[in-house]
């Protein structure tokens, strides 16, 4: 894997307080470059999120500019050169968007994180118009599933209709509110169970679907709603495939808690694996290409001091 191909570029996108910027600090926590995530609203004990920096940011608990941060990365199991992960954290508020729309100019893909109590909202509406117009991939992240909130096939529907793009759920949540207990990871065919932890990285548990541990972990009731939602999601979505998400075709969904480390692990490693590298880019004149011999580059900020 070359230099180009390691590298992943993307936006994290949202409507205000749908846990953009708490993702952001659970990204920086698995790619090492922290040791205690954040918190987007700090007190005196709790640090502030890494990506908030700005005094106003730091008062109000609000992203109002667009911060860049970058790690490397390479999911368990795997050998090789990690990935160059570059995260663009954006603001979420309608006040601060044109600052959300120039980012976007700027990334191969994007992530949209989602309240699964409140589904998708105006300005949600509002960045994936701007990542279809430039035909950008987007991974859903359906965040706050330690709430109470929506039925997860209510929210795919709702994904599909409002977004109006293909959905494919590559996780899927094991109850939720008091009662969630991790998420069971299609892409890889494993069962996650998680204990709450705001700050460090948590260990997982991994239990084939078909196992009879599984009653074990989560319980018998609860073993035979996983089964007979997973049936339901295989039987009415399509096989995924990496080719039409990166086309901009369809949106691979996840589920979990960016604050207490539900799924956030599994979300970042299947992002690195499937999300595409820098792309050929058109330009006044021709089709530039990643792999020019001469310096090329695409300002899309200026920042005065």
């Amino acid at each position: 894997m070359n230099e180009i191909e390691r590298r992943r570029t993307f936006a994290i996108i949202s409507h205000p307080d749908a846990g953009k910027t708490t993702l952001t600090e659970k990204f920086l926590l698995f790619g090492g470059q922290i040791q205690v995530a954040g918190a987007v609203k700090s007190n005196k004990i709790r640090k502030t999120a890494t990506s908030d920096w700005m005094d106003i940011e730091k008062q109000r608990g609000i992203s109002v500019s667009t911060s860049v941060m970058e790690f490397d990365y390479l999911p368990e199991g795997q050998e090789g050169e990690p990935y160059k992960v570059n995260i663009l954290d954006t603001p979420g508020h309608q006040d601060f968007a044109e600052d959300t729309y120039r980012t976007l100019t700027a990334v191969d893909s994007a992530i949209i994180v989602v309240d699964s109590a409140k589904g998708v909202e105006a300005q949600t509406r509002k960045l994936m118009e701007v990542c279809r117009m430039r035909n950008t991939p987007v991974i859903i992240f359906v965040n706050k599933m330690d709430r109470e909130g929506r039925d997860p096939f209510d929210l795919l529907d709702e994904l599909e209709q409002e977004l109006q793009i293909k959905v494919r759920p590559l996780s899927w949540p094991i109850d939720q509110g008091a009662r969630f207990k991790g998420v069971y990871n299609i892409y890889e065919n494993q069962l996650n169970l998680f204990t709450p932890n705001k700050q460090r990285i948590t260990e997982k548990v991994a239990v084939d679907i078909h196992s009879d541990d599984l009653e074990k972990h989560i319980g018998e009731s609860e073993a035979k709603r996983l089964r007979d939602d997973l049936e339901l999601v295989n039987g009415v979505y399509p096989e995924f495939k990496v080719e039409t998400y990166r086309a901009a075709e369809v949106a691979p969904v996840f589920f979990g808690s960016a604050l207490n480390n539900f799924g956030v692990q599994e979300l970042l490693d299947c992002f690195v694996e499937i999300a595409p590298s820098p792309r050929p880019t058109q330009a006044e004149e021709r089709m530039v290409l990643p792999t020019e011999p001469k310096f090329t580059g695409f300002i899309f900020k200026i920042t005065a001091n």
